[in-house]
């Protein structure tokens, strides 16, 4: 879990619980000025399919930007240094243009309203359901985590009891969504994204400028941790130690392919923000406008974690001392003065709603759409489902306060995170990308693939890892190969299936298996010219080779 010094508190004041004050108050008045535009069920979950290509991109960015990223990233940073990155640049890029590029127009061309929805076309009922619960559950599971957490660092640092913290945040995201719907949770984390980066831009300059620059940084950093801890490769050789507890092949595979392709193809607190665009071209440019901003996120979190442990070298060394998980909150107590310190407070709180909300969005979509009316309730006008999506968002933000403290048993907020994806979204992806590709792929392939998929993966981590029985060098690693184990288990079972199983007819899969096209898919509007920012394709490509370009300095 996330646990912060006890004697960590910051110097408010005034002038900065002003700032925060006026934060919230802008939040409200988002929901309040998106309320209008709710008139029907689609506009509370999907915006009615409206918005433009820059608000769904940075939404999508900000989405995942949850403080538990911001924490985690500059905790790892602090103890992996520079291999961090791979979190971004090969564990996140890749994927986020094959969202755009391969995987939105199925998404956006069959008009579904959720990532479950697509299997209920392609597989058919028995796989729609399980993973409509895989997601519900996984996505409040995720939601208490950001309020967990949050709670901790308030706590530390403005001296808020942790019930506080989490009443008063869990209000202000239930209030905002309640009122606004989906719309509202996009414009905020638009306006999130930017107070995130106020927040962190400030505290990077300033810290790098306090240990001599760059050049300061890495000198300092080289004679205390070695050469290897600033480059991203080094000693990521098969059977060569390194902190990570990962070789190339794992990074590449379980990391680069496996998580990062089932976690950003297929997690729908994500994908939701690219459904929400208002045509097809828009909808597959929100991953790839997302990329670019991504791309540059390590310089203003993975650098401020090495920055604090040149300026605290007793970070992560005594487990009564300063952690790890300590890095940002020290860099904005030792740097930071009055006024610009509310502007980093505030940037944290945004960043932690940005995440719940994510989430507490998706699971009131899924659990309305794919579950209450697909199974449970069906056929009731649409006034009854927006009013069910209303309750389901209060239903949600309370689940997500009690299942906060699950992650209490897990010692790093991001190996809780990362066995998560590894749990659910891999299997998921596996699922996906094996019945777009593979027209012969039957429904009862699907259902058995997702199942045999997850149990493995959880049967790698709870038995095989846990209770000893083989020897992974952490829990990162650990998660690692859980996700390749979850890939050739749901891949192999679902191949097996499908060769005893018969096949859907060629007309259901229109526009659902790559190479078909549904007629409505051509229908979709055009946006209006062919200039370059508005070419998926050249989008996509220029973040992978961006991406490849920032790992040259890490890797010399």
């Amino acid at each position: 879990m996330i646990t912060l010094a006890e004697g960590l508190r910051l110097p408010t004041n005034g002038l900065d619980y002003t700032i925060l004050a006026l934060y919230f108050v802008v939040v409200l008045g988002i929901g309040f000025a998106a309320k209008r535009s709710v008139k029907t069920s689609l506009d509370f979950f999907l915006s009615g399919r409206s918005l433009p290509a820059w608000v769904t991109g940075l939404a999508f960015v900000a989405a995942n930007l949850g403080a538990t990223e911001i924490l985690g990233m500059a905790a790892n940073g602090a103890q992996y240094g520079a291999y961090t990155v791979h979190w971004y640049w090969i564990g996140a890029i890749p994927a986020m243009v094959f969202l755009g590029l391969v995987m939105m127009p199925f998404y956006y061309g069959s008009k579904v309203r959720s990532v479950p929805e697509f299997l209920l076309h392609r597989f058919g009922p028995s796989s729609h359901l399980l993973s409509s619960v895989i997601f519900a559950v996984s996505s409040v599971l995720i939601a208490g985590v950001n309020l967990y957490a949050m709670a901790i660092v308030l706590q530390a640092l403005l001296g808020w009891p942790q019930w506080v913290a989490i009443v008063v945040a869990g209000f202000f995201v239930l209030a905002y969504i309640t009122i606004g719907g989906l719309s509202s949770a996009i414009y905020n984390e638009v306006l999130q994204f930017f107070v995130i980066l106020a927040a962190l831009i400030p505290l990077t300059v300033v810290g790098l400028k306090r240990v001599g620059g760059w050049d300061g940084l890495t000198d300092s950093l080289s004679s205390s941790h070695g050469d290897a801890f600033l480059t991203a490769w080094k000693g990521t050789g098969i059977g060569e130690a390194n902190p990570l507890g990962a070789n190339w092949l794992t990074i590449v595979l379980g990391l680069g392919f496996v998580m990062s392709f089932g976690y950003w193809t297929t997690n729908f607190a994500e994908v939701q923000r690219a459904l929400s665009a208002k045509n097809l071209s828009a909808a597959k440019r929100t991953p790839l406008i997302a990329a670019f901003p991504k791309i540059f996120i390590p310089l203003v979190v993975v650098i401020p974690g090495l920055i604090a442990l040149v300026m605290e070298p007793t970070l992560g060394k005594s487990k009564d001392g300063l952690q790890y998980n300590d890095a940002i909150p020290v860099l904005m107590r030792d740097l930071l003065p009055n006024g610009v310190l509310g502007i980093a407070v505030t940037g944290l709180l945004a960043a932690f709603m940005a995440g719940m909300a994510a989430n507490v969005s998706s699971f009131n979509t899924v659990f309305t759409n794919d579950i209450w009316a697909a199974y449970l309730k069906k056929g009731r006008d649409d006034a009854h489902y927006l009013k069910t999506g209303r309750v389901v968002t209060a239903v949600g933000v309370l689940i997500g306060m009690g299942t906060a403290f699950i992650a209490s048993s897990f010692s790093n907020i991001m190996n809780y995170l990362q066995t998560l994806f590894s749990f659910f979204n891999v299997p998921l992806f596996v699922v996906f990308i094996i019945g777009m590709f593979w027209k012969r792929t039957s429904a009862a392939a699907g259902f058995w693939g997702l199942l045999s998929g997850t149990a493995a993966a959880m049967v790698n981590y709870f038995w095989l890892y846990k209770q000893g029985i083989i020897a992974l060098p952490s829990d990162q690693g650990a998660n690692f190969v859980s996700s390749i184990v979850a890939f050739v288990v749901g891949a192999l079972v679902m191949f097996v299936v499908t060769l005893f199983t018969e096949p859907k007819s060629a007309e259901s899969l229109a526009g659902l298996v790559y190479g078909t096209r549904s007629p409505g898919m051509a229908e979709l509007p055009a946006e209006g010219d062919d200039a370059w920012y508005r070419r998926p394709a050249l989008l996509g490509w220029g973040a992978v080779v961006l991406a490849a370009l920032c790992y040259l300095p890490f890797s010399l």
